[in-house]
């Protein structure tokens, strides 16, 4: 890391994204966020993430990205069952085809425009539900395409990468952010903040990984 330049961290207020922004904060000179209204099936994590930026001390910028809305069918952005649990055969139908894609990309242009050649996303390939939008293959690929098609030197950084949700909780209580990502933060894909609805695929990463690090935590002590 360079601590003398700036990053622009992709930013929607939950778990991981809110454990990369504080990793980014500690790790970079100056922070941004952004984050994407793109059709979701709820609003309420935008006025999460804003909350959570502002206590940060970090400049937040919101981006309508609705058009992802309009490309496929998925459960988050349309009025269909959620899967509980992965098919056998197949992606679960919260997967948001080219979202993370266009995330990026749009990121990388903001990014330009600040100065910024650093991007923080809380992808992960350790501890995820098969999307494949979330693997470091997709990114190192997309990192190359992006500085191609700018012409510029880009690295987007993924440290969340081989940590599964134990390891993220770890990593929050490290820098000292915690209790901010247990009680401040939404990754409910039912839009209820911390512990959330506690049955949908989101809560139940959440919930086993904080369950694991809790214990494993007593041990040390």
């Amino acid at each position: 890391m360079n601590k003398k330049e700036p990053a622009l961290v992709l930013f929607s207020g939950g778990q991981d994204s809110t454990t990369c922004l504080y990793w980014a904060i500690e790790n970079f000179s100056s922070v941004r966020t952004l984050c994407f209204t793109y059709g979701q099936r709820h609003s309420k994590e935008v006025e999460v993430a804003q909350s959570i930026a502002g206590h940060a001390g970090v400049p937040f910028q919101l981006l309508d990205a609705s058009i992802i809305s309009q490309l496929s069918v998925n459960s988050l952005t349309s009025d269909i069952v959620m899967d509980q649990e992965k098919p056998a055969d197949s992606y679960p139908n919260t997967f948001v085809p080219g979202r993370n894609l266009l995330f990026l990309t749009f990121a990388a242009v903001i990014a330009r425009s600040h100065d910024i050649r650093h991007i923080v996303t809380g992808v992960s390939e350790a501890d995820y539900s098969g999307y494949p939008d979330c693997r470091d293959t997709f990114i190192l690929s997309a990192n190359a395409s992006i500085n191609l098609a700018m012409d510029e030197h880009f690295q987007i950084h993924t440290p969340l990468m081989w940590r599964d949700k134990t390891a993220v909780w770890q990593l929050a209580d490290q820098l000292g952010v915690f209790d901010v990502v247990r009680t401040q933060t939404l990754t409910c894909y039912n839009g209820i903040i911390a512990d959330g609805c506690g049955h949908c695929p989101a809560c139940k990463l959440r919930k086993q990984g904080l369950e694991n690090y809790l214990k494993i935590k007593g041990q040390w002590e």
